[in-house]
């Protein structure tokens, strides 16, 4: 989700006025980065590497996602199918939780997570995720 307006110590029932809409993210993770060293994980190198974590194609305002369901694709053959009701926070819930410690500024983005199933992929492959309603974000991993 995108944020619209400033949220500190949002209250859970004005969270969603907070949200400017919905988009889509890749939320690459180098796996063998982050486990190089077992006593220190990696996750800001394993996270950040060029090309990682791309968003789009839109930022959907009107989008409701208690009915959607988010696909992934990874070289044409489905990996995830992930009823977003299923989530176990709310985006309002995301945002009042998370803005009670953080300051949310308008156009930072949540990433919500989605179930497993992603798995490792090979150099050029195309990865897809799905939302009806927003689109379809498609990316190679490089």
């Amino acid at each position: 989700m995108v944020i619209g307006r400033r949220a500190h110590r949002v209250a859970l029932a004005d969270a969603p006025a907070h949200i400017f809409g919905y988009t889509l993210a890749n939320d690459v993770t180098a796996l063998e980065v982050l486990q190089r060293d077992p006593s220190f994980p990696q996750w800001t190198r394993a996270k950040g590497m060029p090309g990682f974590c791309p968003l789009g194609p839109v930022i959907e305002t009107a989008f409701d996602p208690a009915g959607a369901t988010l696909r992934t694709l990874v070289g044409g053959r489905e990996r995830q199918n992930y009823a977003l009701a299923d989530m176990f926070f709310s985006p309002a819930e995301l945002v009042h939780r998370i803005s009670q410690d953080l300051v949310l500024e308008p156009g930072d983005v949540i990433l919500c997570g989605t179930s497993l199933g992603a798995l490792p992929m090979k150099p050029g492959t195309e990865v897809q995720v799905v939302v009806d309603g927003i689109g379809t974000l498609a990316n190679t991993d490089g």
